[in-house]
């Protein structure tokens, strides 16, 4: 075994020059240096007594579970075994020799040091000289490469502060101009104000003129009076006077009496004023850094798009004083300020004792803010009167129309155009067209294969509405055909769909985030100017278009023990709706408890 393993040393150099049998010579060779149980090259070589190699642990190991040789199946015994010193001797040759081949000549030459190679001290400092040599050249090249590395660096960073600096200036530009217009606009209204005091004293200082106006006014005050007897005589029957006034809505509550009006002269009119204008500074500071990331986009877009305007938009710009993205940051800013809290007006209970499960799904006005309808699990449409339901005291109101459905309802949409029309969808994936007059459906719509969250009629179209499903599809209806016109795969559950306002050919899903919603649909709905949305906390959240953080919010009150098992937590606000061009909603949730909130100062 010895001589044979001798003859199996073969230079990894001379490898690639066998040919023919000296390859397969030096094939089998390579094949017998390997240890029959592992298959890889021999390390720490055991001879048997039959005449096979191993190594040492593979046999030892083989030999704890058999007594025989793994080659030949003789009788074998740990004591039979023999060290292989030529064959190991032989392998770490071969192995230093092809890690020579491998190595670097560094590596080598620290071999070569290491297997005591003779080196005269000219010839070492001759080595140390160039590797010295070499060493320094790598520093600066290291150095170089440190130090471009650093002014890339410098160089970025002092472009980027540059703009940073440019883009600073010109705010400060914009908010310069800004500053003298605005203070030019206050200056008018001062002088304005001033004037108005001044023909004012001048009309007091006329005995004739004094005469005439308090006559005028004693006829007013008669009017006034007359008005407010009978008035009165209509409230008894309410706790609550609904007016519209240029789409506000005002509700007083009978026999209260305003604070503000308790105070009487100029001197209560200051204080409410000025104290009215602190409470809007702070609105400002609480939300200082949306509104100025809002103002400086508005006046940076300006400034782009004055650079294409034509001679005669900028001199109207000039001649008003006022910028159009001031002015527009300006109806932001008064807008977003003026209201601080949801106010509830009315309250009703939409509980049906018929069933338990109470949640309102959708809520909304018809084309004329007159009537608004409500759907939900309970499997009815219920449509209420407005103005009833807010001058009316009591908490449970009788719906003016109701009807029945098949299935648990999830989305309701009137038709702007036709006011007694009326769209539900379902549980089941229905979609049906009802007529509030008869009380009856005048289209089911049922291509949808699994439940239906949403159904919208455009405002644009009278004939055309559009559904979503779980069935991963929207679908585009027309009232005069009995299939769906258009069928839109979005590859994902549809949870709501919405016509663009000014057109029939757009459609949107949108997701807007802020409130808690995490495992059940929460109402989501906008005006003009803001938006408002429901949330698992049983809270109404209202946001202005511009501003990320919430304006004000309302929570729902808890609800009573003795009515429910269930904890207070597990209520949500499950549907809200704005009146038209109004601070008015209503909000509904899961319990079946409708509120008209309106926003106040």
């Amino acid at each position: 075994m010895g001589e044979s393993s001798m003859g199996a040393v073969v230079p990894a150099a001379d490898k690639a020059e066998l040919k023919g049998d000296d390859a397969l010579a030096f094939a089998m060779a390579e094949k017998e240096l390997l240890c029959p149980i592992c298959m890889q090259i021999i390390k720490d070589a055991f001879l048997t007594a039959c005449g096979h190699s191993f190594c040492y642990m593979c046999i030892a190991t083989h030999l704890e579970n058999k007594s025989d040789c793994p080659c030949c199946a003789e009788f074998l015994t740990p004591s039979q075994l023999f060290p292989n010193f030529l064959l190991d001797k032989l392998l770490k040759k071969k192995s230093a020799h092809q890690l020579s081949k491998t190595a670097s000549p560094v590596e080598q030459f620290r071999q070569s040091l290491e297997q005591g190679c003779e080196v005269s001290i000219k010839e070492l400092d001759s080595l140390l000289s160039l590797v010295a040599e070499k060493k320094r050249k790598l520093e600066q090249e290291e150095a170089e490469r440190n130090m471009q590395i650093l002014l890339d660096f410098l160089h970025c960073l002092r472009k980027q502060k540059v703009n940073e600096l440019n883009e600073v200036q010109n705010d400060l530009h914009y908010i310069k101009e800004d500053l003298n217009a605005v203070e030019r606009h206050r200056i008018e209204l001062y002088r304005a104000r001033d004037r108005c005091s001044v023909k004012l004293q001048m009309l007091s200082d006329d005995p004739v003129g004094m005469r005439s106006r308090s006559s005028s006014m004693d006829k007013n005050i008669s009017g006034v009076l007359c008005n407010s007897c009978s008035i009165q005589g209509g409230v008894n029957s309410a706790n609550f006077q609904y007016k519209k006034d240029e789409g506000n809505v005002q509700v007083n509550p009978l026999g209260t009496q305003s604070k503000d009006a308790s105070l009487s002269g100029p001197t209560s009119q200051h204080i409410s004023q000025s104290g009215l204008a602190v409470v809007r500074k702070k609105r400002v500071h609480a939300q200082f850094n949306d509104l100025q990331e809002f103002y400086l986009q508005k006046r940076r877009r300006m400034i782009n798009h004055l650079e294409n305007q034509e001679k005669k938009d900028k001199a109207i710009v000039t001649r008003e004083g006022y910028s159009s993205g001031l002015a527009d940051f300006q109806s932001v800013l008064s807008t977003f300020t003026r209201y601080s809290r949801l106010r509830v007006i009315a309250e009703l209970r939409h509980g049906d004792l018929f069933h338990a499960a109470n949640i309102v799904s959708s809520i909304e006005f018809d084309r004329d803010d007159e009537l608004f309808a409500t759907a939900g699990v309970s499997r009815r449409i219920k449509v209420f009167d407005f103005s009833t339901v807010v001058n009316e005291p009591t908490d449970v109101h009788c719906p003016v129309v109701e009807m029945a459905t098949r299935s648990k309802l999830s989305c309701l949409s009137w038709n702007k155009f036709t006011k007694n029309h009326i769209a539900s969808s379902d549980y089941e994936g229905i979609v049906t067209i009802w007529d509030v007059t008869t009380r009856q459906s005048v289209m089911e719509y049922e291509e949808h294969e699994k439940r239906a969250w949403s159904v919208d009629f455009s405002k644009t179209e009278p004939s055309m509405l559009v559904s979503g499903s779980d069935d991963c599809k929207v679908k585009v209806w027309c009232t005069k055909q009995e299939a769906s016109v258009l069928n839109i795969d979005m590859k994902a559950n549809i949870c709501c769909v919405k016509f663009n306002p000014e057109s029939s050919k757009c459609v949107a899903v949108r997701t807007f985030r802020g409130h808690t919603n995490e495992k059940n649909f929460v109402g989501l709905t906008g005006n003009n100017e803001f938006l408002a949305c429901g949330s698992e906390t049983n809270e109404v959240f209202v946001y202005h278009k511009a501003i990320s953080k919430p304006a004000t919010w309302h929570r729902f009150g808890s609800p009573d023990v003795e009515d429910s098992e269930e904890d207070a937590g597990s209520y949500f606000i499950s549907a809200v709706c704005w009146k038209s061009e109004s601070p008015t909603m209503l909000a509904a949730n899961s319990r079946g408890t409708i509120k008209v909130l309106v926003l106040a100062a």
